[in-house]
C-alpha cells in the first residue's frame, strides 16, 4: 500500500470473503488474540482495517495482535 493511500475500513462480509473463515472461526481467533481486532465505526457498525488483514494473510498461521485495543 502507497504512503498517501488511506487504510480503508473492510466490513465483515468482506473480511470473511477474503479469507476465507467462517464467522464463529473469525470471532474465535479474536478471542484468543490470533486475529486483528475490529474497530468501532459507530455505535452499532463496526469493521477492520485492511492493512491488519493483509499482514494476517501473510503469515496466519504465525500471526498475534501487538497491540491490544
Amino acid at each position: 500500500m502507497a504512503p498517501d493511500t488511506p487504510d480503508r475500513i473492510l466490513r465483515i462480509k468482506t473480511v470473511l470473503e477474503r479469507t476465507g473463515l467462517s464467522r464463529s472461526t473469525l470471532y474465535r481467533k479474536i478471542q484468543n488474540g490470533s486475529f486483528p481486532k475490529q474497530i468501532a465505526i459507530s455505535t452499532r457498525c463496526a469493521g477492520w482495517r485492511e492493512s491488519a488483514i493483509k499482514d494476517w494473510m501473510r503469515n496466519p498461521m504465525f500471526y498475534s495482535v501487538n497491540d491490544p485495543q
